[in-house]
């Protein structure tokens, strides 16, 4: 039985295939082709954290792979009503695969370790594996192949970055992070990070400098300044990472067919300027809809593709 909890469960094949299956999978969508590669199975969804993309694209999914899925939100006292352990065992009896949406990295692995169906982490505080999914399919529908490739990441070095950064090393290409120096990666946590499964062709850069880190990049990535849970930390983030907005000046430091991706909710005016988000360059459109289609994949993969023991 296999668990997504971070890209670093998958190997590169195993990355490239999950992003083909995706991509026939949209086209058969995209054709009126609605295949039920998951009929009868039930996606059940814990959530402790709000969410727009991740509910609708899983419970989309699901819908139409031929599957059902249920909402678990604050009602059932994940880990304060009942301990995570029990949650687990009894849920993975009644369900064929679970996803994770909260607060703590610790609670993913804590459901992982006692279900008996596979896991995947929706979003914790220091992984965001469906969505670097996400935007890696979006990539390669645009560009194809991206070893080799720069993608810049502008901003504070949060969950996001760090899954955008494993997935980086697993496909080969260069990753460049611009972040003031409290929110920024350090090489020994970046080692920690992506372990050995490194392809050809990666290369890690930090900076304190945007201008630096788009240069020569096809797409520019960038994120809230102020994540759920940092509320009381507003005022001085807006200050820090004033800079590090994504502006159209910035963008044209970039290549020029360069791409804007955000993995939303965005605050406008902030992170990044409505002439950017709103620009021909920007993609958030259809990386939002690209989580449906490679968590699809993924599931697939999970259920029908991996050897499940019960």
């Amino acid at each position: 039985m296999r668990h997504f909890i971070t890209l670093n469960d998958i190997t590169t094949n195993e990355f490239n295939h999950i992003l083909e299956l995706s991509a026939s999978i949209k086209q058969e969508v995209k054709q009126g082709n609605y295949r039920h590669y998951l009929p009868n199975k039930i996606l059940a969804m814990i959530f402790e954290k709000q969410s727009l993309r991740t509910r609708v694209s899983f419970e989309t999914g699901m819908l139409q792979l031929g599957g059902g899925s249920i909402y678990l939100g604050s009602e059932i006292g994940f880990g304060k009503r009942e301990s995570i352990k029990d949650i687990a065992e009894v849920l993975s009896s009644m369900v064929s695969i679970i996803m994770f949406r909260g607060m703590k990295h610790q609670s993913v692995v804590d459901l992982a370790q006692y279900s008996s169906v596979p896991v995947i982490n929706g979003l914790t505080d220091s992984a965001h594996p469906c969505q670097a999914l996400a935007d890696m399919f979006t990539l390669h529908e645009i560009f194809g192949s991206l070893r080799g490739y720069k993608l810049a990441w502008i901003g504070d070095a949060n969950n996001v970055a760090i899954s955008l950064l494993r997935a980086a090393a697993k496909l080969g290409m260069e990753f460049s992070v611009a972040a003031p120096d409290e929110f920024q990666f350090n090489s020994s946590t970046v080692k920690n990070l992506i372990g050995e499964n490194v392809t050809e062709g990666f290369n890690i850069e930090l900076t304190n400098d945007p201008y630096k880190a788009v240069k020569n990049a096809i797409a520019v990535y960038t994120d809230v300044w102020v994540s759920m849970g940092q509320e009381n930390e507003e005022e001085e983030r807006k200050k820090i990472l004033q800079p590090y907005q994504v502006n159209a000046k910035l963008m044209s430091a970039a290549q020029s067919n360069a791409v804007f991706l955000h993995c939303l909710p965005a605050r406008r005016g902030l992170e990044v300027t409505d002439e950017v988000i709103d620009s021909t360059q920007s993609k958030v459109v259809q990386q939002a809809e690209n989580r449906l289609h490679a968590q699809k994949g993924l599931l697939v993969w999970l259920l029908n593709e991996t050897q499940l023991v019960k």
